[in-house]
């Protein structure tokens, strides 16, 4: 059985020819190259994910809130970005819980 395609009437039209005219869409969306750090934080959201398995960004977030109310900062940042790493909107959730009690308790 013989198979024919038929090529677009214009080319211009094409879905992949009009991505392949804007230079910047060319690069791979996940080519993280060169950043030491964001390699480092993948690799500890990775380590906690084989630990904890589907509940690690919920450990994660009571890592995090726990450092937040012993007022480790530092500790904060990383457990909120370990659970940023493995859920996203749970992160943003966290963080704007964080920043409300902040500014609730500075008034």
């Amino acid at each position: 059985m013989t198979i024919h395609i038929a090529a677009p009437g214009n080319a211009v039209n094409f879905p992949v020819a009009r991505v392949m005219a804007h230079p910047g869409s060319r690069g791979a969306a996940n080519d993280n190259i060169g950043n030491e750090s964001s390699d480092l934080m993948l690799y500890a959201a990775l380590r906690h994910f084989s630990e904890f398995g589907l509940s690690a960004p919920r450990e994660a977030r009571a890592q995090a809130k726990a450092a937040f109310f012993a007022g480790d900062r530092k500790s904060y940042d990383w457990w909120l970005e370990i659970c940023r790493r493995l859920d996203k909107r749970m992160a943003r959730e966290l963080s704007s819980e964080a920043e409300s009690k902040t500014e609730n308790t500075s008034v």
